[in-house]
C-alpha cells in the first residue's frame, strides 16, 4: 500500500493506494486528528507534498511507514521539468501534471486547479511542464472585494448567480463568480488554438463549481494531484 499525503492550504488530503488505485481517502481539517490518523497507518512507502506545514514534521508523523519520500525541486519525477526556477514551484503544481502525464500519455494537457488560487499548470505531448499561471481562487477574489473597500460587505459563494445583479450582493456575486468562469473560457480558449489535441483537467476544491459552466470540453479529476503524487512515488521506488 502506499500513503500520499497532499497538505494544502485549507486541508490535509490523504490517499491510500493500492499501486494505481486509490482505495480509501481522507481530508483533515485539523493538524492532531491527521497525526493521529497518520501515526496508527500502516504502509510500505508513503510521499509528502505541503505548500504550507513542513513535510518533514508531517512525514515523522507516519511512524509504521519504513519508505519515505518528501517531494520537493530535488526528487526525481517521472517527467521532465522546463520551470526557469524549479526551487518556487508549488509541490502541488508538479504533482497535478504528473497525474495529468499519466492519464494522458501522449497529449498535452492543460491542469486547471481550482483551490485557494486558480493555477495553470501545462505539459506538452513530450512530458515536458513548461509553466503556467496563477491567479486568485473565488475565496481570495471574494475577500479581496471585501477587504479592500470601505463598504462593500463580504459576500459567500452561490451554485448560479445571474448575470445582472440587483443588489449590491448580487453584483459582487455576478461580478465574481461569471468573472471567473470567463477567466477560466478565455484562458482554454487561447491553449486550445495553441495546442492541438489538447487535454483540459479541472481538480480542486471549487472544481464542482466550475465543472458543468464552462464551455470547452473538460475533464474533472478531483483527485488529480493525490493521483500525481502516487505516481511521483511509484517511480521514485522504482529508480
Amino acid at each position: 500500500m502506499n500513503l500520499i499525503i497532499d497538505y494544502g492550504n485549507s486541508s490535509a488530503k490523504v490517499g491510500i493506494f493500492d499501486h494505481h488505485k486509490l482505495m480509501r481517502k481522507e481530508v483533515f481539517i485539523e493538524p492532531e486528528k491527521l497525526k493521529i490518523f497518520l501515526e496508527n497507518f500502516s504502509a510500505n512507502q508513503s510521499i509528502v507534498s505541503s505548500v504550507t506545514t513542513d513535510p518533514t514534521l508531517v512525514s515523522s508523523w507516519a511512524k509504521q511507514v519504513k519508505n519515505k519520500y518528501l517531494l520537493t525541486h530535488a526528487l526525481p519525477l517521472p517527467i521532465k521539468n522546463g520551470y526557469a526556477s524549479p526551487e518556487t514551484l508549488g509541490v502541488d503544481r508538479i504533482a497535478g501534471v504528473c497525474g495529468a502525464r499519466q492519464i494522458f500519455s501522449e497529449s498535452p494537457c492543460l491542469v486547471i486547479d481550482a483551490g485557494t488560487c486558480i493555477t495553470y499548470d501545462f505539459i506538452d505531448q513530450d512530458g515536458t511542464f513548461l509553466g503556467g499561471g496563477i491567479s486568485p481562487g473565488l475565496s481570495m477574489r471574494f475577500q479581496a472585494v471585501h477587504n479592500f473597500t470601505a463598504k462593500l460587505p463580504l459576500v459567500s459563494m452561490v451554485d448560479e448567480t445571474p448575470l445582472i445583479g440587483n443588489s449590491t450582493e448580487t453584483c459582487i456575486q455576478s461580478g465574481v463568480l461569471n468573472g471567473a468562469i470567463e477567466e477560466l473560457n478565455g484562458i482554454i480558449s487561447l491553449y486550445h488554438m495553441k495546442f492541438k489535441g489538447l487535454k483540459v483537467i479541472l481538480c480542486g476544491g471549487d472544481a464542482r463549481f466550475f465543472e458543468n459552466k464552462l464551455k470547452p470540453s473538460i475533464f474533472a479529476l478531483p483527485e488529480l494531484v493525490l493521483s500525481g503524487l502516487n505516481s511521483i512515488l511509484i517511480y521514485n521506488v522504482n529508480l
